[in-house]
């Protein structure tokens, strides 16, 4: 049967499943490739709804909208991880191509999937066990220290499903709600590094710079790329694990795996099986940004050159502060968008088009150049502005007369 294709460009329909900013973005790098993405979306306010031409209104969660979504389209793949199992093995078994595969994306949507096979493979990851019961729980403390970290099996994201428990009562109530946890021995970590790779049908891989993520609250709210101080060892580590865990897994399309890197080296943490958060800086940062490599990968494309595009590169985020609090009264955000390209020329802006809320991811911001701590003083103070209204008197418009 032959590959199906837009009729008007005789190039490729890619369906995206899910129609936040990931979607957006892999949408502004499908234009330059003149290829059709189809987004389905659960509303038409979605971040992707807002500026795609093709959407679909339906829920992840329906296997008919679905089908829909991928009707004629040439490979299904996701912004998200959220898709039951069952209706991805429907879609395959419909005739879809589907890029992450069920028995690649499981790995990313139940942690105890991922921690068996990592275990299996031997790669480096933390002491874990599989827990039913309080009493499970505590003898896990009890052998590997407390505090333990719990999670959910599935679900969780941004901190969400991952509890830091001091004794054995404090998961009494989560074994209310669940039936299986993952038990983690809390690791003495460094900080938390992301590899990022790209592997095509092919089983062609591309590795951009291992990067540094900055978390506060369980949210990742800065990029630094690469990951500052990290020594050439480590980092060449970090991306043959990744790249060995891309073809374990059989992934198809960009994967992040999150690692916490020790005294001893790295362990794997967690995957993400789509454009990642800590991927957003190579836009501008790389010569084939995430998004790019995303849609050549699903579509076994050859994949693009990973090089940085400047010495150092910061990504920071836009999360909601005080100007979507209720009552707001200071400038709109029309204005704070014209102030933040007054007074930082050469940061570069991605707005989400998401409803505003605090706490919520809105946009990032992105700064290039050669000396990280100058770079990331540029991001972090045009994101807080953006944020608070709060200009950093480092970079105030002279007032002199």
């Amino acid at each position: 049967m032959a590959t199906p294709v837009d009729p008007r460009t005789a190039l490729p329909v890619v369906a995206m499943v899910g129609g936040g900013q990931l979607a957006r973005m892999t949408h502004q790098a499908a234009i330059a490739l003149g290829q059709s993405l189809r987004v389905l979306s659960t509303g038409p306010d979605e971040s992707a709804a807002l500026v795609a031409a093709d959407v679909r209104l339906g829920d992840h969660r329906d296997l008919d909208a679905l089908l829909a979504a991928a009707d004629g389209a040439t490979v299904v793949t996701f912004d998200h991880e959220h898709v039951p199992t069952e209706h991805l093995r429907a879609l395959e078994a419909a005739g879809h191509r589907v890029a992450p595969g069920p028995d690649a994306l499981v790995h990313a949507q139940d942690k105890l999937v991922l921690r068996r096979a990592l275990a299996a493979a031997g790669e480096p990851q933390p002491v874990w066990a599989e827990v039913a019961s309080v009493d499970e729980v505590a003898a896990f403390g009890d052998r590997h220290g407390w505090p333990v970290v719990v999670k959910t099996p599935r679900g969780g994201y941004d901190g969400r499903g991952v509890f830091v428990v001091e004794g054995a009562d404090d998961v009494a109530e989560l074994f209310t709600r669940y039936d299986v946890l993952l038990a983690e021995q809390r690791v003495p970590m460094v900080r938390e590094l992301s590899a990022l790779v790209a592997r095509s049908p092919f089983g062609q891989v591309a590795v951009w710079p291992v990067v540094e993520t900055v978390q506060r609250d369980g949210i990742n709210t800065e990029v630094l790329a690469p990951a500052p101080g990290l020594d050439e060892d480590t980092a060449t580590a970090a991306q043959e694990l990744a790249v060995r865990v891309a073809d374990r897994v059989g992934v198809v399309g960009v994967m992040a795996v999150e690692l916490f890197q020790t005294a001893d080296g790295v362990l794997v943490n967690e995957l993400a099986m789509r454009p990642h958060n800590s991927g957003h800086w190579t836009i501008e940062g790389s010569r084939t940004s995430q998004f790019e490599q995303h849609l050549r990968a699903v579509l076994d494309y050859p994949l693009g050159a990973t090089a940085m595009a400047a010495p150092v590169v910061v990504m920071a985020n836009v999360l909601g502060g005080r100007a979507t609090e209720e009552g707001w009264t200071g400038p709109s955000l029309d204005e704070r968008v014209h102030h933040l390209m007054a007074h930082w020329p050469d940061v570069k802006l991605h707005w989400y088009g998401k409803g505003q809320r605090p706490g919520r991811k809105l946009g990032h911001v992105t700064a290039l150049g050669t000396d990280l701590d100058e770079v990331r003083a540029r991001a972090t103070a045009a994101a807080r502005y953006l944020a608070d209204s709060e200009v950093d008197p480092a970079f105030a418009f002279p007032t002199g007369h």
